[in-house]
């Protein structure tokens, strides 16, 4: 089978920055039409430039928790490119929160913005997929991949509510991958330890010490780079990934192999 993604279209969210900007940047590198979704509209801007109609970019601008704006980014997705091949849902967000504060809303927060956002533009894009491949004989009828992390199984009470809503994108990864398989479409996702995101590079800004923590409770002894996790998206996106659905693949230096550490996984 082949690791090719060329010609295919995939939208990537959260892709103004960080691994969102690096997985859309490696996809389109290979051949890929991306298009990259973000509510920030300036960083988009900062990052991709002007995009020709003719090119295999494009980005879209709005707030994913809206359901008329994912309506939107998939129409202009299908405007642009015609199709849609490919979803990764990389919009995500980090949060502390007091687990024993019955007015913290940070719970309720992650789960709008990790998961339900996740959860409702692969409904939408399952149902254009399914649709597109109705007449086709093709291995794959698309693939979703979510981006999960091993805060799911490393309990850390600062970061109840990013533990729960990541866990919350694993069993909806599953269900999904049940509930489409019958339309030949793929549901992955990554689920990554400590990669210097720009939430982590937040957090290390205020708090340096999380990073001896950090490289001491991993194996390989540092942080990734988000460069380092784009091979493995290409992966699950590819055919060589045709008989592979409903898994959390872990990528995270073997952090996930010793003794929990109190610095976050972001």
């Amino acid at each position: 089978m082949s690791f090719s993604v060329s010609g295919k279209t995939a939208i990537v969210t959260g892709g103004a920055n960080g691994i969102g900007l690096a997985i859309g940047r490696h996809l389109a590198d290979k051949g890929a039409n991306v298009m990259f979704a973000d509510m920030d509209e300036e960083m988009l801007i900062a990052q991709l430039g002007d995009q020709p109609d003719d090119g295999n970019i494009r980005y879209f601008a709005g707030d994913l928790r809206q359901k008329l704006t994912l309506a939107n980014l998939l129409s202009a997705t299908i405007d642009a490119f015609e199709s849609v091949d490919i979803l990764i849902n990389a919009s995500r967000q980090v949060v502390t929160s007091d687990p024993l504060n019955p007015d913290d809303d940070a719970v309720s927060l992650l789960i709008e913005q990790n998961l339900m956002t996740a959860l409702r533009l692969s409904q939408l894009v399952a149902k254009r997929m399914i649709k597109q491949s109705e007449d086709e004989e093709a291995p794959s009828g698309g693939v979703i991949i979510n981006l999960s992390s091993i805060a799911t199984c490393r309990a850390n009470p600062d970061l109840l509510a990013y533990g729960i809503s990541s866990a919350a994108i694993d069993q909806m990864t599953r269900s999904l991958a049940v509930t489409l398989a019958p339309h030949r479409i793929r549901v992955n996702a990554l689920a990554f330890g400590s990669v210097m995101s720009r939430s982590l590079q937040e957090t290390l800004k205020d708090h340096d010490d999380y990073r001896d923590d950090i490289e001491q409770h991993t194996p390989l002894g540092r942080i990734a780079a988000c460069s380092e996790l784009v091979d493995a998206v290409q992966f699950l996106a590819s055919d060589a990934a045709s008989f592979m659905t409903g898994q959390i693949m872990t990528l995270d230096g073997g952090r996930s192999l010793v003794d929990p550490v109190a610095a976050p996984a972001h």
